[in-house]
């Protein structure tokens, strides 16, 4: 578990080091998550390693929550004077999100064929 546990820490650190030398937009944990999902696909005996470990950190996803309530609580001063810009923020981003999903797939739907255009367009037959 503690070699598994380092070679995950050493893609997020690798991906941190990347971020950071070529000034990506993305950040480090998230390039290091690709290297580490293309390491899994180029060598399938390491994500057979890994999969334990990672499914034991799944299992315990709640507490990485932890820290975030902790910040909400910290910072309450300033969720009270801008907690409804907040909160209108959230629900706009997120409708929107699910509307951009939704068109992006009625799309997709469209472009490959596999879905009747007539029922993607809503007609009304229920």
């Amino acid at each position: 578990m503690i070699a598994a546990l380092s070679l995950i820490l050493a893609f997020q650190l690798a991906g941190e080091a990347l971020s950071r030398a070529l000034d990506l937009p993305l950040p480090g944990p998230v390039v290091g998550l690709c290297l580490l999902v293309a390491a899994c696909v180029l060598r399938p005996s390491l994500a057979d390693r890994l999969r334990p470990t990672a499914q034991g950190l799944l299992s315990h996803l709640s507490l990485f929550f932890v820290p975030a309530g902790v910040g909400v609580v910290a910072h309450l001063p300033v969720l009270r004077e801008h907690g409804i810009g907040l909160a209108l923020a959230i629900l706009g981003s997120t409708v929107l999100a699910i509307a951009a999903g939704a068109l992006t797939f009625q799309a997709v739907a469209r472009w490959t064929g596999s879905v009747d255009p007539s029922a993607v367009k809503g007609d009304g037959d229920g």
